[in-house]
Parts: structure tokens; C-alpha cells; sequence
């Protein structure tokens, strides 16, 4: 790793450190005389709203357990809190992580693999569920380390009144990259940008897997990207890169550093913008414009793709009893608490039959067009679960963003990216930290 790689790694240590500690891990500490568990999870406050919902319903339920909901902001912050905790010895019994972070944890043998309170619950059946969503979190490729609540994909959130004003059609089912590249143009002008998307593996994902690519050597035990090796990823990142650095259909540098696209977009100055349903609580709030939305385009000649977003709920491992961890867990992946979530407009639920029910599907409730969620869910792919992925994705989105705004070289950067990536996944999980 480069000088600047390493500095950046120990400023997230240290960031980590400080946010465990300032974030009131305090407050996530008790006795294990009362039937009380700690949830920790992040998110805004529309969606915590929905969280805080669901403990209130669990409850009233009278199982005979207080749940203390402990959130956080942003993910960074969760992987701080989680990482403080778990070395203080005092880890929450509760957490909520995507599967493209919860790998450093179960490396470390720091969760509590919930297979066997699956199969012995009378509650709950695997077959409730997404399969794609469970695969995700299957750490050695057979037992569920954690149970996943969604099965989100990313998705286009459009802004239907531009499209009306510029006389562009309305996203289709299967439309292709040239037909969302000039939807993209005939949006941007006159203060508005037609487009607004992070510049990250997980949004480049879908479009190098759309075109027949791959983003590394091997999805399972990976040792590389492939960003510039294969010609199909790298056909479809520089595609990416162009929607910046060619047809500046995305708000350059300095105008996304003072104005993000989520809230240039909820303002109504950016046609589409690219998200998981993560955004929808806070899209909710929109009262000056109809918005929806899409599918993700197709590439020429290739197939639809999509990437998995995908929550799980993972206990700390440990001796003490999981008895009311679980039972918490239970009932939030019972009918009554994706339910409660799914009306929150959080989450695309993992149990299939919520998931095709009016508690998620209702057309009174944008996006009208729910069902775009559950079509991709066959084409739903996941990027690598390993123990060192996140810091792999943490370091290459630095990396190409640097590229997406231009601060470097197109060649020189992807050339620095790889070079920089490649170490990361030999790493023992731990390393560095």
C-alpha cells in the first residue's frame, strides 16, 4: 500500500476508535440480570423511525424482553462502533450489517451462526425467505451466519415531471445504456443534471456483470480486480467513467462536494438518481414532483443484472444465552415485523410472501412501481464476502472516485487502483487494525 493508503487506513482506525468512544458505547452496555439486548444499527432518522416502530410492536408482544435500539448515522460509524466494541468485550446482542462488511466479523468468529436457531425454530422456515438473500450470508458456504431482513437492488429513482418537461420517455422494463444515456443528456441543462451516482464498486457492479464481466479473479476466493484485465469490465467501467468525464451528465466535483445527488435530487434538480431502497423514507418526503422507479438499463447484447443490498441480523458470539437476541430476531422476521418495515419503506422484505403483499406492493405509497424490486430479484448478484472486503471496497472507491472526477489520469489512476487493491486479499483479517 502507498503512503497515502497507509495514512488513510490509520486515520480510520483512530476515526474508529473516537466514534466507538463519542458515539456512547456507554449506552449500549447493561447486565445480563434483566432480559434486555442491545440492537445496534445505522441509518437516518426516517429509518429509524421504522426500526423504532417495529421494537415498540415486539414489545407489546409481552415476551419478556426490553430491546434498547442503539443507532448510528452512517456505516462507517457502525463499523466503528462494532469494531470498539467487540475489542472492549462488551459487543451488542443485536446488530443489523449489510454482507458486503459483515465478512471481518465472521472471519474472526465474532458472530453467532443462527442455522441452528433457524432449524429449530417454530417460527421461522428458510423457506420463508430469498434464497439469493440467504446465500449471501452463508460465510463457509453452507451455514447461515446471520438472517437477512431485505433483498434490496439498486435501482433508477426518476424524477417523472423533468421527464415530462423534457419530452423524454419514462423508463421502460429492459430499456438499454444508450436509451438511459440520452435520458441522461436530455436532463441536464439549464441547472439540473441528468443524473446522480456515487462513484463505488457496488454502483459499477451491476453494469460490468450486465455486460458478460466480472470485478474479480474469483468471486469466491478473489486475489484481484479485474477492472482493466477483461474487456467486458473494462468496456462497461469506462462507460461508467464517461458518464462523467465525456457526456458531464453527473454534477462535476465541486458541485456534488456541496450539494449531494440524494438531496440535489429530493429538491428537484437532478432527473435520476441511482440508490438501493434505502433512499425510499427519505423520497417519501417529496411533495413538488412525482418520482418512480426503474430497472436498472441493459448493456447491448447482455443480460439484466442488479446487486444485492441486503441487511441481516447477526448476534455477537460469546457464552452467555442467545435465547433473547433470538426471540427478537424472530419477530422481526416474522409476517407482523417485515411488515411493519416494509410499510416504513425501508426494505425490500427477504420473507417472499410480505414481499408480494399490498404492505410492500401498495400503489398509494411511492414508488408506485415496487414491483421493479422483486423482478430484479433473479438477476440479483453479490460481490465478495471475504474477510478483508471491505476494506477492499473501502480503498478501491477512494481510489476510483479520484478517477470519476478527473483528479487523475483515467489510465494512471485504474493502473494505481489495481496495484494498490491487490494486497488487500492476502491480508489476514485483522491486519492493520
Amino acid at each position: 500500500m502507498t503512503g497515502s493508503g497507509v495514512r488513510r487506513w490509520v486515520a480510520l482506525a483512530t476515526a474508529a476508535l473516537m466514534i466507538g468512544s463519542a458515539a456512547g458505547c456507554g449506552d449500549a452496555r447493561r447486565t445480563d440480570d434483566a432480559a434486555g439486548i442491545t440492537v445496534v444499527l445505522a441509518g437516518n432518522a426516517e429509518e429509524i423511525a421504522g426500526y423504532r416502530s417495529m421494537v415498540e410492536a415486539f414489545e407489546k408482544t409481552g415476551p419478556g424482553v426490553d430491546v434498547t435500539l442503539s443507532p448510528v448515522a452512517t456505516q462507517d460509524e457502525l463499523l466503528a462502533r462494532l469494531t470498539t466494541s467487540f475489542a472492549g468485550g462488551n459487543p451488542p446482542d443485536v446488530f443489523l450489517l449489510n454482507y458486503r462488511r459483515y465478512g471481518q466479523f465472521a472471519a474472526q468468529k465474532a458472530i453467532e451462526p443462527v442455522q441452528s436457531y433457524l432449524d429449530g425454530s417454530k417460527v421461522l422456515k428458510e423457506k420463508d425467505f430469498s434464497p439469493r438473500a440467504l446465500e449471501a450470508f452463508r460465510f463457509d458456504g453452507e451455514k447461515l451466519t446471520c438472517l437477512p431482513q431485505n433483498m434490496s437492488s439498486l435501482v433508477v429513482y426518476y424524477n417523472a415531471d423533468l421527464f415530462a418537461k423534457a419530452g423524454v420517455p419514462l423508463p421502460q422494463p429492459g430499456w438499454s445504456w444508450a436509451d438511459f444515456l440520452s435520458a441522461a443528456k436530455a436532463l441536464t441543462g439549464d441547472g439540473t443534471y441528468g443524473l446522480g451516482v456515487a462513484p463505488s464498486i457496488a454502483r459499477v457492479a451491476p453494469f460490468v456483470w450486465s455486460n458478460g464481466g466480472e470485478l474479480v479473479d474469483d468471486p469466491r476466493q478473489p486475489t484481484a480486480l479485474t477492472l482493466t484485465g477483461d474487456a467486458a469490465t473494462r468496456k462497461a467501467l469506462d462507460w461508467f467513467l464517461d458518464l462523467q468525464l465525456v457526456h458531464h451528465v453527473v454534477p462535476p466535483d465541486a458541485e456534488e462536494q456541496s450539494e449531494s445527488s440524494e438531496a440535489r435530487f429530493l429538491r428537484g434538480g437532478l432527473g435520476m438518481y441511482l440508490n438501493s431502497r434505502v433512499a425510499v423514507p427519505t423520497l417519501r418526503t417529496i411533495k413538488g414532483f412525482e418520482w418512480d422507479a426503474a430497472s436498472l438499463p441493459v448493456a447491448p447484447g447482455g443480460v439484466p443484472a442488479s446487486i444485492l443490498h441486503s441487511d441481516a441480523y447477526c448476534m455477537s458470539a460469546g457464552g452467555k444465552d442467545h435465547g433473547a437476541a433470538w426471540r427478537f430476531i424472530e419477530f422481526a422476521m416474522g409476517v407482523q415485523g417485515q411488515e411493519i418495515l416494509a410499510e416504513s419503506g425501508r426494505t425490500v422484505p427477504s420473507r417472499l410472501d410480505v414481499a408480494n403483499s399490498p404492505a410492500f406492493l401498495a400503489a398509494n405509497r411511492p414508488p408506485r412501481s415496487s414491483q421493479v424490486f422483486l423482478d430484479a430479484e433473479p438477476h440479483l448478484r453479490t460481490t465478495p464476502r471475504t474477510g478483508t472486503w471491505s476494506r477492499v471496497e473501502r480503498e478501491a472507491d477512494n481510489l476510483l472516485e479520484e478517477v470519476f472526477y478527473g483528479r487523475v489520469g483515467r489510465e494512471e489512476g485504474l493502473r494505481r487502483l489495481e496495484e494498490q487493491i491487490r494486497p488487500l486479499f492476502t491480508l489476514e483479517v485483522g491486519n492493520g487494525r
